[in-house]
């Protein structure tokens, strides 16, 4: 069985990364995606809303299998009387793990500026010890200060920033001794393995057992994502991040076979097909549940209404939602039974 091309993995990565799209502002990435399966060769169609749907091939029993291209990441709230950006949370960020993030503004024109997120007030040599002491919050104490000279609103409107404009974190990529440190690991990452899942099929490297597409979606970080599925589509497997902690089984090393989350159970009979795919292929995996806070694309199609069963895995990752981490390990793991469930 052909293993995860690590150098293309990691180098797909980056170039996802390189794009930034948080929720909502999807077009640029969209089009990333499909000037990579065009380099492929594979068909695909653009959903209405946003998303990219390819034909894998195969014949009987349609599987989709998604990962997500939107980042968790900030809105313009409204611009404070000093040129600064009050902000909302586009998605589950939460101030702890964004403060101090170098950031990218991008207007509803185009235009792009840099700045940071930061506390107020941002020195804490200055701060008396009571606000020191205050958890951060959006609506009060954290901004994001741009790197141009503005002192008032007037100043910052004048660059044409204003409400709504979309804001991207810098996702700060790094790998070291396996390990893998970035933001959006969730989930372009997983987006990566699928994609070399797709070159192997390609190559005919792996023959596939049913008919199978794989669908970039463009919503899931808000929920939904995959809330239209093609009308064929009887199974789909997403694939995402486990997250890591405490009560976790998910390790860094091994992918993950959901059982449950904070929304619903996984099927059994399909997630038993994934557990016995991976026993049957000696691909080093645990099962785990993710609650309180936690659902995959495949739960929104459940919601939605769909008739189809709806499973997921994927590699254990610290620091969801933050500057993440996971190990290739993990990644090659979660390519390994990938492709044990979808090939003959």
């Amino acid at each position: 069985m052909r293993s995860l091309d690590e150098t293309y993995c990691l180098e797909t990565f980056k170039r996802l990364l390189a794009v930034d799209s948080t929720t909502g502002d999807h077009e640029p990435i969209q089009e990333l995606i499909k000037e990579i399966l065009t380099e492929m060769g594979f068909p695909f169609t653009v959903t209405h809303k946003g998303g990219v749907i390819a034909e894998l091939g195969g014949e009987g029993d349609p599987l989709v299998v998604t990962a997500h291209l939107d980042d968790i990441g900030l809105m313009v709230r409204h611009i404070n009387s000093d040129g600064t950006l009050n902000v909302c949370p586009v998605g589950g960020l939460y101030p702890f793990y964004c403060v101090t993030e170098n950031v990218r503004v991008r207007t509803r024109e185009g235009k792009v500026f840099t700045g940071c997120v930061c506390r107020t007030p941002n020195s804490v040599h200055v701060t008396e010890e009571e606000l020191r002491e205050e958890l951060g919050d959006f609506r009060s104490n954290v901004c994001v200060v741009l790197d141009e000279d503005v002192c008032s609103a007037e100043d910052t409107r004048a660059l044409g920033i204003e409400t709504g404009d979309v804001i991207a974190l810098f996702p700060r990529f790094e790998f070291s001794n396996g390990f893998i440190k970035s933001r959006f690991i969730d989930d372009k990452a997983c987006a990566a393995v699928l994609l070399d899942a797709m070159r192997a099929v390609k190559a005919g490297e792996v023959k596939l057992c049913r008919k199978v597409y794989a669908y970039f979606a463009m919503y899931e970080e808000i929920g939904h994502g995959t809330s239209w599925l093609p009308a064929d589509t009887k199974d789909i497997l997403s694939i995402d991040i486990a997250p890591t902690g405490p009560d976790q089984n998910s390790d860094e090393h091994k992918v993950t076979v959901f059982a449950k989350d904070s929304r619903y159970p996984y099927h059994w009979s399909m997630t038993n097909e994934l557990r016995a795919a991976a026993i049957r292929a000696g691909v080093d995996h645990v099962m785990d549940i993710f609650t309180p806070h936690y659902g995959t694309d495949g739960d929104t199609s459940i919601a939605a209404g769909h008739d189809v069963r709806h499973a997921a895995i994927g590699p254990g990752t610290a620091n969801s939602h933050g500057y993440e981490r996971t190990h290739i390990a993990g990644l090659k793991a979660t390519f390994d039974l990938l492709i044990a469930y979808i090939a003959e």
